[in-house]
């Protein structure tokens, strides 16, 4: 049982899974309210985008991935708002178009040192001390930025023309929330990969909703759900010797197959209004 703690990849990686998990899990609160939850499967395809140019330019990788996330977040926000075009179309249209202009750099250059499958799948041996380290901090930043702006994030995820009328700066709160989420996805991209960070942004938070309607319950359990999947899903990994990111989405996916069961379950056995009916009118002097 602890046989894979004896080994400090292992040890980083897990580490790594449980942060990365509890920050999908806390910003996809905002994503599934916001009905956005395509935004974190397109921006990780954007990011990837993002990688390998910065690849190319021989720019650093977090800073490189993190621009190209953070503006592509932006023109999506800004094509949306000024032109008749749907979030769904926007994102479509950059995300595709950023993660097409990787693959093609990719198959242009053929002297590629840099193993992007682990970028693709996840890998928990490529988790190294500088990806720990990048972890940590956008995890602080997160972690303070949503705590001092939690009522800007409240108000306008729930009713943002309302908060617009009140004098809030959406615009900024829009903007500030994509690079967040855009510096999320990079330190996630090694853990669970690109092509399954929006499962783990989307499901923890679909959990906690079913099981709570309270939004303060909501944030605390996601996030303790996306980092106890996040844990979950590394140390099985190890064992099951698949990738870390499929292994970590596949216990969220079960987590989430047995709350809807339960709920569904618990839901059924309440009175109908038919069965209420029914009750009265054979009540005693009904």
């Amino acid at each position: 049982m602890f046989e894979p703690f004896q080994y400090e990849f292992f040890v980083r990686g897990l580490v790594a899974a449980t942060l990365v998990g509890g920050l999908c899990g806390l910003l996809g609160v905002y994503i599934v309210l916001r009905r956005m939850a395509y935004i974190g499967h397109g921006l990780s395809h954007a990011v990837f985008g993002g990688a390998v140019v910065s690849y190319v330019m021989a720019l650093n990788f977090y800073i490189g991935a993190s621009v190209w996330g953070f503006l592509s977040a932006v023109l999506i926000t800004l094509t949306t708002r000024k032109q008749k075009i749907g979030a769904d179309a926007a994102i479509g249209i950059v995300t595709t178009a950023s993660f097409a202009l990787g693959v093609a750099l990719i198959s242009r250059y053929k002297t590629f040192t840099r193993n992007f499958d682990a970028a693709l799948f996840g890998n928990i041996l490529g988790v190294t001390q500088g990806d720990m380290a990048a972890i940590i901090g956008v995890t602080a930043v997160v972690g303070v930025v949503f705590f001092v702006g939690y009522k800007y994030f409240l108000f306008n995820t729930f009713d943002s023309e309302v908060a617009r009328f009140y004098g809030l700066p959406t615009g900024w709160v829009d903007t500030l929330f994509s690079l967040v989420l855009a510096a999320t996805i990079v330190v996630s991209m090694q853990v669970l990969g690109v092509t399954l960070i929006a499962a783990a942004i989307v499901i923890p938070p679909v959990v906690a909703r079913l099981l709570t309607d309270s939004f303060r319950s909501m944030v605390a359990l996601s996030t303790a759900l996306g980092a106890s999947c996040g844990l979950a899903g590394i140390y099985l990994s190890y064992y099951l010797d698949i990738s870390s990111g499929a292994s970590v989405v596949l216990v969220a996916a079960a987590l989430f197959i047995v709350v809807l069961a339960l709920t569904s379950l618990r839901r059924g056995r309440r009175p109908g209004v038919g069965a209420l009916a029914s009750r009265e009118h054979s009540a005693p002097g009904a």
